[in-house]
């Protein structure tokens, strides 16, 4: 774990993964956690998207809420009732860092995440990636709206609240992107249905931007999360083939 800093002189930590080759210079990804938290499975997830070539930055999003363990479980959710549990102390987070009132703010960080990926050792000068999980994809989204050109790839995995009824809805923002998107939208899930699906599809469109989609099949909300309930191994490794596809086109 290594600590970042911010614009407004705040700092997080960050997990950083690295490729074998770390002596050269590699593009930046930048990782955006799901509601659980920066945690052991993040970790080996940005080691194994840094394995394709790429230095990988996850930071604590949760910053001002504590630090990465206190913000995350000190063991697997390997039930669908442990999972819900924690989540429901985690949803006061997600509903303060996503309101109106944060938004601006919200914005500024997601805009400093970028300049301390670019920061780190190792990251080559030109736009980055983002990839987001759940509430990860909304972030990844609005940081592709926030610094335009800056980043060349997005992508969203079974994310929620991507469309909402709100001016401040994640799909408003793409059309201050220039990345390619690609979302792999879980299975049957309530907080991103077909018609949102859908808008999106439209909303990126509109905007002129390259995209993709699929839903994957009978994979759940989270269905990448090894470390909870909604693991869905055939649809998480998809997700890696995806990814790495997009990232490769766009940074490779």
């Amino acid at each position: 774990m290594t600590t970042i800093s911010l614009r407004d002189d705040g700092t997080a930590e960050a997990y950083v993964g690295r490729p074998q080759d770390a002596a050269s210079e590699h593009p930046g990804v930048l990782l955006y956690i799901d509601a659980f938290g920066l945690r052991p499975q993040i970790a080996g997830m940005a080691d194994r998207i840094a394995s394709w070539g790429y230095v990988v930055m996850a930071p604590n999003v949760f910053h001002e809420f504590g630090t990465a363990a206190e913000t995350s479980p000190s063991e697997p959710l390997t039930s669908p009732e442990q999972r819900g549990a924690f989540f429901e102390g985690v949803r006061p987070r997600m509903e303060s860092l996503f309101s109106a009132e944060n938004r601006e703010h919200l914005l500024a960080e997601l805009a400093s995440y970028v300049d301390a990926l670019h920061e780190l050792s190792g990251v080559s000068a030109g736009p980055v990636g983002v990839t987001g999980y759940c509430m990860g994809s909304r972030l990844a989204m609005l940081t592709a709206g926030t610094v335009g050109d800056g980043v060349a790839a997005v992508g969203g995995f079974h994310g929620g609240g991507l469309v909402v009824d709100d001016p401040l809805s994640p799909h408003h923002a793409v059309t201050r992107a220039k990345a390619e998107f690609w979302f792999g939208h879980a299975d049957n899930d309530g907080s991103n249905t077909p018609q949102n699906q859908a808008d999106l599809a439209a909303a990126l469109d509109e905007a002129g931007l390259k995209h993709g989609e699929a839903v994957y099949e009978g994979a759940a909300h989270g269905y990448t999360m090894a470390d909870t309930a909604s693991y869905n191994e055939a649809a998480a490794e998809r997700h890696y083939r995806d990814l790495q596809a997009l990232l490769d086109r766009t940074l490779g």
